[in-house]
């Protein structure tokens, strides 16, 4: 790969802080109340659902351009999940992205824009067969 940016961000666990290296970001992090935290800062769930929805939204628009279909109205919501996984004791993330269209991008025309985003977004082809991505539109 040819690097066009490189982003850089520093942390030091689930209790501390994340910085970028242009200091854009400069967050509290804390375990979210569900996980027994106090839940007084951003998690790395939700870190990774903003950036996630941010790319696949994008992804979208460029599918959406070549395929001549009007998304002035879409939006995508990442929901990431993390839990155990049975495979090893350790710990496991799953993500259901949804994407609110407007009426003429219902049903298969909606899920088809979908699954060809699904297949051109630099963050889904991270996560391509290391966690379970559900679309689903809205």
């Amino acid at each position: 790969m040819n690097a066009l940016y490189t982003a850089v961000a520093t942390a030091n666990g689930r209790e501390g802080r994340a910085v970028s290296s242009d200091g854009l970001i400069d967050l509290p992090l804390a375990h979210p109340q569900a996980l027994g935290g106090n839940g007084q800062g951003t998690n790395p769930e939700q870190l990774f659902a903003a950036g996630y929805a941010a790319c696949f939204a994008s992804a979208m628009g460029v599918v959406a351009r070549q395929e001549k279909i009007d998304i002035s109205d879409a939006s995508v919501t990442a929901e990431v999940s993390i839990g155990k996984d049975a495979a090893d004791g350790g710990f496991g993330l799953a993500v259901v992205m949804r994407a609110e269209f407007p009426d003429h991008l219902q049903g298969e025309a909606g899920l088809a824009l979908l699954e060809k985003t699904h297949a051109f977004c630099p963050y889904s082809k991270a996560t391509r067969g290391n966690i379970t991505v559900d679309l689903v539109v809205e």
